[in-house]
């Protein structure tokens, strides 16, 4: 058998699949042009083309759904949602030596880093991991000014698939977001836009975190929402059906399921066993930190293994 077949089958079937999902979504989305005249918000209205889909059509798989309602959801949604605020962005002051400037992108993980004179309101543009390791051999001459790229800035109002666009024309795919008199209010990066459409994106130099499962002594316990729905059914026995273990790996998939949307902070989810799920941190993307409220039947169970 020639060695070049497996390849080129491997090729055609994710070339297929491609295709296929690619012909779901303009399927779906001739649909909207029916459902324009309708009010509703953008899971209303992704609720009705579930509702109206000929049953014929080939099935939507619980991954692309998501994938699908939150390209709808990203209708209206600004960039003061999905920025990284203020307090969390780490940047680097322009009079900072070459040394200086690897030290905090090695210790943050960050390639690329805002540059500011004086303070962080007098923001001058960012620099790139690339741009710095050009110099390692004149760290003498080096010069963030010298070395530094535009920054885009933009306003905390400005809708999300208008800065896609933005990047995509510009090419600079790190933008500050400015208030009314000129202050920096936060960041974000294209990265943060793509996965507004995708999920969570990790890549190899992305550190691993213990993901949190902490107990608590009135019998509930406090979860990380990625943690794998298998972690927290070996704390309290079996919760979740066989069909539903099919469509989702964690608790925040879990709970998204249940609800249809993303939860807000403080909503109480239901689940069918008695648990219920408060939400403790979220984001208009995804949520972040949950709290399981056990029922009375588990409580023994919880005690029995903290």
């Amino acid at each position: 058998m020639n060695q070049k077949e497996p390849t080129d089958f491997a090729s055609n079937r994710e070339t297929n699949a491609n295709i296929t999902f690619s012909s779901k979504i303009k399927n779906w989305f001739r649909g909207l042009h029916f459902l324009r005249p309708y009010n509703g918000s953008a899971r209303e209205t992704f609720d009705r083309l579930l509702e109206n889909r000929d049953v014929s059509e080939v099935p939507i798989d619980a991954e692309e759904k998501i994938l699908l309602a939150n390209i709808l959801e990203l209708r209206g949604r600004t960039i003061a949602d999905v920025m990284v605020p203020r307090a969390d962005i780490f940047a680097v002051e322009v009079k900072a030596g070459l040394q200086d400037v690897i030290n905090i992108m090695i210790t943050e993980g960050h390639s690329r880093l805002p540059v500011y004179r004086d303070n962080l309101d007098d923001a001058l543009g960012f620099v790139h991991i690339k741009d710095v390791l050009a110099w390692w051999d004149r760290k003498e001459s080096f010069s963030l000014s010298r070395v530094q790229r535009k920054a885009l800035f933009v306003a905390p109002s400005m809708q999300v698939m208008e800065l896609m666009l933005e990047m995509r024309t510009t090419k600079l795919h790190m933008a500050l977001v400015v208030d009314e008199y000129g202050g920096v209010d936060g960041l974000v990066t294209i990265e943060d836009l793509v996965e507004e459409i995708v999920g969570e994106i990790e890549d190899e130099h992305d550190r691993e975190e213990e993901l949190d499962l902490i107990y608590e002594s009135e019998g509930s316990l406090v979860a990380d929402a990625r943690l794998p729905i298998e972690d927290l059914e070996a704390k309290l026995d079996l919760i979740f059906s066989d069909e539903e273990r099919l469509d989702v790996d964690t608790l925040g998939g879990a709970v998204f399921t249940l609800a249809g949307r993303v939860p807000i902070r403080g909503e109480i989810v239901a689940h069918s066993s008695g648990l219920e799920f408060e939400i403790l941190e979220a984001d208009p993307r995804r949520v972040k930190k949950i709290r399981v409220l056990a029922r009375k039947a588990t409580n023994e169970t919880i005690d029995t293994v903290k």
